[in-house]
């Protein structure tokens, strides 16, 4: 038996119950946030600390999977630690539930399925269109279809499974990802007709961590919660450790906020996505503020420079005054230098552009951070991202029977590379003034680096495969890079650097964390060099570029992270489309071209008119057109939604690239 339903009234009611909660709590607390006698202090943005508001309770005669069911939506609701999901739980529960700082995010369509003690399905009586004892939400459109036993309507008792299982043990359940078939710690079966067991299953599409950035997965969800009769209603008496939300709902609650942080060797900001709670949204800077002052994200650790260090902090809350300005009253950071202040100036200011229209206030022990710049609009900032990007009268190249061509006129560029035809691959520098030729070689390929438009130096390393070269980025505009890097047989990363006599030498990148996901088939390092994105057997992998503090020579690739690893499995080449996000190029038909964040939090597709799969290469750019090989020749768009265009130059074997 199948019911609609929409889950629109319970969740309005819910909200609007916690948002005259919310408003007490917050005149409560805006009374109290400084105190009449006592040094001002900053108050914490995002503590839960314990609830103090009743609890609105669910409706009566929920049967258990239903109570697991509305558990899992009303998780959506952080406000007051939580308090609209622990609603669902028993009194002891309620008291001693403390869930971890992080969030699994799972698929709007997930399953409640009645378990026995040892984690496996119990059977149930059930309609010949639902499997036993199951209930699957089912979310599109706002509406939410719900397939289970006969009879079975929303907030009706469900009959239990035929022979009803008990847990006995640890009131906390297993993490989110418990493999299938695993049972919960010190499960024991039991007849015991006022307790039940009920699994949660369903797509894992990552989770939010304890630093507020996201993580994708794609592996399955499986979490058991035990529920017993408390008054007549079922209750949950084992809470999941980790809180369980769906992608809507995490959609509807978290607002995507880039926090900026710097290149390790330039004045080149770096966005560090996160997420953060949207309501109340006059809060919105205050928190990004605070995840700003913890520093880089663990995903990028290493990767980039904090220059307000670890000794800033806020010295009175985040507030907006009464001339209409948003102050952010820093203290530990008087000691800087003056250019350390412009950098934290553009960090601040940079960081809350998305939340905030209003001007911001720096200020440091009390008095303006930069000297005769007190307020600041994002517009009054260098361009502290000119070094990252490409110059716009450079338009790129494209390698085409053996040589390498203007990607604007479609002829020969200058010298060796231009006129021989033994040309696999290369890259041009981010400033224009330097090639990098994976050329054919006697007994396999072979990498020469020199300036634009002359002969190479041949790169000592032997190979019998190179991905395509990539360029880190120079210091400056005014000076030349020093440093490319390329796979030497799909399995060794190298980064070929200038010694002290000015000639290319080789060097390993510590790959280590890379090798157990598979050889690498594409390298691209983002235009601020601080990330690298990868082709791995299909898949899209982004790792951290970690440098040593003592060893600027000493690189490793870290954090790696598989994006949509369940939808995008055959890419076969990409390339960043900003600092944020990467334009990939695969074999499917339905989908030859798709653009992923640096998170994996979602895909998007590019329109697939006129394109021909499979796909050979790809280049994007920030402010450019994404240009895409396919079995015909070169086609360019501007937006996803773009119908492809032929590219001025028309050559089936051309394989574009912009610089870096």
């Amino acid at each position: 038996m199948t019911t609609q339903h929409s889950r629109g009234p319970t969740r309005l009611r819910r909200m609007r119950a916690w948002a005259a909660l919310g408003l007490a709590a917050l005149v409560a607390s805006g009374c109290a946030a400084i105190p009449a006698e006592s040094q001002p202090e900053a108050l914490p943005q995002q503590q839960r600390g314990q609830q103090t508001e009743a609890v609105p309770e669910p409706a009566p005669g929920l049967d258990p999977l239903s109570v697991v069911r509305e558990f899992v939506e009303a998780s959506a609701e952080p406000a007051s630690d939580y308090a609209a999901a622990r609603a669902y739980l028993s009194q002891r529960a309620r008291k001693e539930w403390q869930p971890d700082q992080s969030v699994a995010v799972i698929e709007d369509e997930f399953s409640t399925v009645f378990a026995a003690a040892d984690g496996s399905r119990a059977p149930a009586t059930s309609s010949p269109d639902s499997e036993p004892g199951e209930r699957r939400d089912e979310r599109g459109n706002g509406d939410e279809t719900r397939t289970g036993s006969p009879g079975d309507d929303a907030g009706a008792e469900q009959a239990p499974p035929a022979t009803p299982a008990q847990e006995t043990g640890s009131a906390t359940g297993p993490s989110p990802t418990v493999p299938d078939g695993a049972a919960s710690d010190g499960a024991t079966a039991s007849k015991a007709p006022d307790e039940q067991i009920v699994t949660v299953r369903g797509g894992h599409v990552g989770r939010l961590a304890a630093d507020s950035s996201f993580i994708p997965a794609d592996d399955a969800v499986e979490q058991n919660v035990r529920l017993r009769k408390e008054n007549g209603e079922w209750r949950i008496v084992d809470p999941p450790q980790s809180v369980l939300v769906t992608m809507s709902d995490f959609d509807e609650t978290y607002f995507r906020v880039p926090v900026y942080f710097f290149a390790p060797e330039s004045n080149v900001l770096v966005p560090d996505l996160r997420y953060v709670v949207a309501s109340p949204q006059s809060g919105l800077p205050a928190r990004v503020v605070d995840l700003l002052l913890a520093g880089p994200s663990d995903g990028l650790t290493g990767a980039v420079r904090n220059p307000l260090g670890e000794n800033a902090s806020l010295e009175t809350n985040v507030t907006t005054t009464r001339d209409g300005a948003l102050a952010v009253p820093l203290t530990g950071v008087a000691d800087r230098s003056g250019h350390d202040k412009e950098l934290i100036a553009a960090q601040v200011v940079r960081s809350l552009q998305t939340v905030t229209t209003s001007r911001v206030r720096l200020l440091s022990n009390g008095s303006a951070l930069v000297q005769g710049h007190r307020d600041w609009r994002p517009g009054e900032l260098p361009s502290y991202q000119a070094a990252a990007t490409p110059s716009s009268d450079l338009p790129g190249l494209m390698v085409a029977d053996g040589r390498v061509l203007s990607l604007g006129n479609g002829q020969p560029i200058p010298g060796p590379a231009g006129s021989r035809r033994n040309v696999r691959s290369a890259a041009q520098s981010l400033g224009g003034d330097q090639l990098a030729v994976v050329e054919r070689a006697r007994q396999g390929v072979r990498l020469r680096v020199g300036p634009y438009g002359e002969q190479g130096q041949a790169v000592d390393l032997d190979a019998s495969s190179m991905t395509r070269p990539t360029w880190v980025p120079a210091t400056s505009r005014s000076e030349q890079s020093r440093e490319v890097w390329t796979v030497v047989g799909g399995d060794r990363v190298v980064q070929v650097v200038t010694d002290a006599e000015g000639r290319w030498v080789t060097q390993s990148v510590n790959s280590s964390e890379i090798n157990p996901i598979g050889n690498i088939d594409a390298l691209r390092l983002s235009r601020d060099g601080t990330r690298a994105a990868m082709v791995i057997g299909g898949k899209v992998v982004v790792a951290a570029v970690v440098r040593d503090d003592d060893s600027r020579a000493s690189v490793a690739l870290r954090a790696p992270r598989v994006l949509q690893g369940d939808e995008l499995d055959d890419a076969v080449a990409l390339d960043w489309t900003g600092q944020d996000a990467l334009a990939v190029a695969t074999q499917s038909e339905s989908s030859p071209v798709v653009r992923v964040p640096l998170d994996g939090l979602r895909i998007d597709q590019f329109n697939s008119s006129n394109l021909i799969a499979p796909m050979r290469g790809i280049t994007a750019a920030p402010g450019r057109p994404t240009v895409v090989a396919d079995a015909t020749g070169l086609w360019t768009a501007s937006d996803l939604g773009d119908v492809w265009r032929p590219h001025d130059q028309r050559g089936s074997s051309a394989v574009p690239f912009y610089p870096g």
